[in-house]
């Protein structure tokens, strides 16, 4: 059944995040409740049926769509360019139960209700539905309910105020969905003749490749600068003894003389060094301030990432899959279900007035009035091109705290709801207050006329205001002032030099993305919206145009190659400012400032010039890296491969010789099998995105473990030690465990 949409419908998008609808829901004799005469309620996934269901009582029927139910055909591209881009839609083979069960009881119920998702994305699933259940036929159609948090309160609200479908937001995932399948399906293909099948591109996602592949060649043609700094270990003479009030002074300048007294070289070093051996070191000004630090906003989709990331390991995808499962609702306590966040695709940090009122109040109550400010907090957004269609992402009750809901939660979901919550109830509590020093210090050299300026700062934190409950972490390359903690000090002081020491410094190369700090950078660019910031990076793995090398992005030689081809005929799709600009096109389209078909043909003409081009002059190109491994069987050379499951060992006698063999990732342990001579391996599954470890003479040797095997053998028992968790060690044989113990210093004193 193929149907073509008219000309202001819409195609379906991917829901990020959402769980795809299973073949479960189309068992034969799954069934509906009765409808007749009750009110029909449609939403996306069961489990926010089943919330909703709880809430609405038994006048009304709420059942899942599980998603979409009709989508742009897979075997073709679907789009009719030659006629203003009309979308050609088929029922979705899976969905074609579901569809039959939902018409015939949306036709015997009395009212129908569409209450998908409040994004764009919600929206055109609605709609599909509509069209495709010919319920836009109807003398009464469906009615459109949108609600940001699903509590009895807000799900209540909206069925008070039914409206109809936004063909404006419908459009608007119309027109992204037919740019994506433009671009997908017409260069994908090409890929996959000219360097490899299972090859795809996307508007987005080769933006996104392209800002790591970029990375790595500012991380390549990086060159360090050496610089030299002088660090002097002070105190005051009349507490010589008191190793406590020992604190570091830096040395700054030439007294008399303006700016920062730069040292490139050892030579240079070692001379400052010897002048000031014996200089007379005293204070010369003291300076101090209050600074007041303010809490971060709310989270919005991409920041929650980036927090869940830094602080819990997560993966962008298993965050949003986590969220999705708070917002839809659990059970805690009494038996009815509550969705615990609000809508977790957003890009807005505004915050409902009496979500405000209420944290407020619980602040005051918890942590006294000092820690409330005077005026309740208002952010604004800072990503460029922020929609602000929803609220920040927020608790729904700021008095469900995640120890009275502890027990109703997995490990994961508590770990994400207590830091949605703390973030929430920090944004609204008074500032952190803390008295800066900057310290002067006056060097007098005793062998020249010369007088040095060292300084040292240090900070004292004199009310801790939010961050009483929440820090935001930082990212490697968001260094931190370490403020040390200073003695009491005056002009005139007298201070002794414990010791003068030359420290070596080296400027560092840009750090290679993570997935935390890749989102971060795409919302900084326009890049992408919430729904498409974790699927987009998540494709960039699972395509292995990119890997993960101690949780940073490193693109492959695939993903270089495929960048490189990209950049040659398709400029403009891989320029992030064009992107950007397509994205901002999108949104006028959703606010009804602009038509979805003419921005489409401001975009296909050039893209297929540039696309007619790249048929007739891309070159066919081989992606193999050279390797010192030799063939078993023929003895040629193998080279590394990318295929469906990653990459491999294979002849470059192919194709008569077809051996393969498996990349082993060796982490330096012995397999502790008695009698066994094997390495243990990082391996994974097919399909699987968690590693685990086992022998490298397997199968002859089936020896695995879960969890990462150290190199250190147990101090009691000499057995295998595995790590557990981030931050402690366990011994496979006996009760041992220990804590891990890592290296810190980063910088290296040179000279005596």
């Amino acid at each position: 059944m193929v149907t073509k949409a008219k000309s202001t419908s819409k195609p379906r998008a991917t829901k990020a995040g959402a769980k795809k609808a299973s073949a479960k829901g189309t068992k034969k004799g799954s069934s509906i409740r009765k409808t007749s005469g009750k009110q029909l309620v449609i939403v996306e996934s069961p489990a926010k049926a089943r919330t909703v269901g709880q809430m609405l009582g038994n006048k009304y029927v709420v059942v899942a769509s599980q998603g979409h139910v009709r989508d742009l055909p897979k075997s073709k591209i679907g789009v009719d360019i030659e006629n203003a881009f009309e979308p050609s839609y088929v029922i979705m083979r899976d969905k074609r139960s579901i569809l039959s069960e939902l018409k015939k009881a949306g036709d015997q119920a009395k009212t129908i209700y569409l209450a998908t998702d409040p994004d764009r994305e919600g929206e055109a699933i609605s709609w599909h539905l509509q069209t495709a259940a010919k319920w836009d036929e109807r003398p009464d159609p469906p009615k459109r309910v949108v609600f940001h948090e699903i509590t009895k309160e807000a799900v209540e609200e909206a069925f008070q105020h039914p409206r109809e479908i936004d063909m404006e937001l419908v459009n608007a995932q119309q027109a992204r969905r037919i740019l994506d399948r433009l671009v997908g399906y017409q260069i994908s293909p090409l890929l996959w003749r000219r360097v490899q099948r299972g090859l795809s591109a996307g508007r987005v996602q080769s933006v996104s490749l392209r800002m790591v592949v970029d990375r790595e060649k500012e991380i390549k043609a990086f060159v360090p600068v050496e610089s030299w700094t002088l660090e002097a270990q002070l105190q005051k003479e009349d507490r010589a003894n008191a190793k406590a009030n020992v604190f570091t002074g830096v040395l700054h300048s030439v007294k008399g003389q303006k700016g920062r007294l730069v040292i490139p070289k050892e030579d240079d070093a070692r001379k400052y060094e010897a002048e000031l051996k014996d200089a007379a070191y005293s204070v010369s000004n003291v300076r101090k301030r209050d600074v007041r630090q303010r809490p971060t906003a709310p989270f919005i989709t991409s920041t929650m990432q980036q927090e869940a990331g830094r602080k819990l390991r997560l993966t962008p995808r298993r965050t949003m899959s986590i969220a999705q499962e708070l917002y839809e609702g659990l059970p805690v306590g009494g038996g009815e279900s509550v969705g615990l966040i609000t809508y977790m695709r957003t890009d807005s940090v505004q915050v409902a007035a009496s979500a405000v009122t209420e944290a407020r109040g619980y602040i005051t109550e918890t942590y006294g009035k000092d820690y409330v400010p005077e005026k309740p907090r208002v952010y604004t957004t800072k990503a460029k091109s922020a929609q602000e269609a929803h609220e920040a992402i927020r608790p729904t009750s700021i008095r469900r705290t995640p120890d009275s809901v502890k027990a109703f939660l997995s490990r994961p979901q508590l770990n994400l709801y207590s830091l949605v919550w703390s973030r929430m109830l920090a944004s609204q509590m008074s500032d952190a207050r803390t008295e800066a020093t900057t310290v002067d210090i006056e060097a007098a050299c005793k062998g020249s006329s010369n007088v040095y300026m060292f300084r040292s700062t240090g900070s004292v934190l004199k009310f801790p205001g939010f961050r009483t409950l929440y820090l935001e972490s930082r990212d490697d390359d968001e260094s931190e002032d370490g403020r040390q903690s200073l003695p009491e000090l005056a002009a005139e002081d007298r201070l002794a030099c414990q010791n003068l020491e030359a420290l070596q410094h080296f400027t560092q190369p840009p750090p290679r993305y993570t997935e935390a700090t890749l989102i971060k950078a795409m919302e900084e660019k326009g890049i992408g919206r919430p729904s498409t910031y974790a699927p987009t990076v998540g494709t960039l793995l699972d395509r292995h145009y990119v890997t993960k090398e101690q949780n940073r992005l490193v693109p492959s030689a695939l993903g270089d190659t495929v960048t490189e081809l990209l950049l040659e005929f398709f400029s403009d799709v891989m320029d992030p400012d064009f992107t950007a600009k397509m994205e901002e096109g999108l949104d006028e389209v959703s606010r009804g400032e602009r038509e979805w078909v003419p921005m489409l043909g401001e975009f296909y003409d050039p893209f297929g010039k540039a696309l007619a081009k790249a048929e007739e002059s891309m070159p066919r190109t081989k992606v193999e890296e050279e390797t010192d491994e030799v063939c078993d069987t023929c003895s040629k050379p193998m080279v590394i491969k990318t295929g469906r499951f990653g990459r491999f060992l294979a002849c470059t006698g192919f194709p008569e010789c077809r051996t393969t063999k498996p990349i082993l990732n060796k982490i330096g342990v012995a397999c502790p099998k008695p009698d066994c001579a094997g390495e243990l391996v990082e391996r994974r599954s097919r399909g699987g995105r968690r590693p685990f470890f086992g022998c490298s003479r397997y199968p002859d040797c089936d020896f695995i473990s879960n969890q990462r095997p150290v190199p250190t053998p147990c101090p009691e028992c000499e057995g295998m030690m595995v790590q557990q968790g981030r931050d402690m060690l366990s011994c496979t044989n006996c009760d041992w465990k220990e804590a891990v113990m890592e290296p810190a210093p980063e910088l290296t004193p040179v000279g005596d």
